[in-house]
């Protein structure tokens, strides 16, 4: 596998964002059943070892997996106020659930787990997202999950992409570039802002 070209970009960008906590919350939309757009905020968890797939997590309850497993077509859109960039990265969703499906991802999965805080371990033994409310304050005390071993309904998210498209903010003019997958090679062309 080798690095996509668009791969330090995104390296420098984080870089030099590295100051703001934020610049590691991006918006991932997926399509709903309905044909209407889902936008959400999701943290970027780094990229699959030996891949340019990028890693997220997910609750196995949440929507966004039942969007997802109907159309794993998605884009994600991530601006760097530091130095002004954004990237619209589009590609193909993979879920990877506790239930075997991906056994090949499984070890990257329990990984990606492991080296999750324990609050956001935590969150995933709350009570079921988008449910309403529970009344009761224990339920959202719970004990700790095993750090060790992911619960059944944590998923990890990976993004395949095959488009990404870098536009600068700064600069008279601007810069913006489109990188394209076709097959495993990337090409990059240079288009007006």
């Amino acid at each position: 596998m080798s690095i996509a070209p668009w791969r330090s970009a995104i390296a420098r960008a984080l870089h030099r964002n590295r100051s703001l906590v934020y610049a590691r919350y991006l918006q991932l939309a997926t399509v709903k059943e309905n044909g209407r757009p889902a936008n959400r905020t999701v943290v970027f968890r780094g990229f699959l070892e030996e891949t340019n797939q990028l890693k997220f997590i997910t609750d196995s309850r949440s929507d966004k997996v039942y969007q997802i497993q109907q159309q794993p077509w998605a884009e994600i859109c991530w601006y760097f106020p530091n130095t002004r960039e954004q990237f619209r990265i589009s590609g193909c969703l993979t879920l990877v659930k506790g239930d075997n499906s991906h056994p090949t991802l499984q070890p990257a999965r329990i990984t990606t787990w492991q080296e999750l805080s324990d609050a956001a371990r935590l969150q995933f033994a709350w009570p079921h997202p988008g449910k309403p409310r529970v009344d009761e304050s224990a339920a959202f005390k719970p004990p700790p999950p095993n750090p060790t071993q992911p619960v059944p309904n944590f998923c990890l998210l990976l993004l395949d992409p095959v488009q990404v498209d870098h536009l600068e903010l700064r600069g008279e003019p601007q810069n913006r570039r489109i990188y394209s997958r076709d097959e495993q090679q990337w090409s990059i062309q240079e288009i007006n802002p």
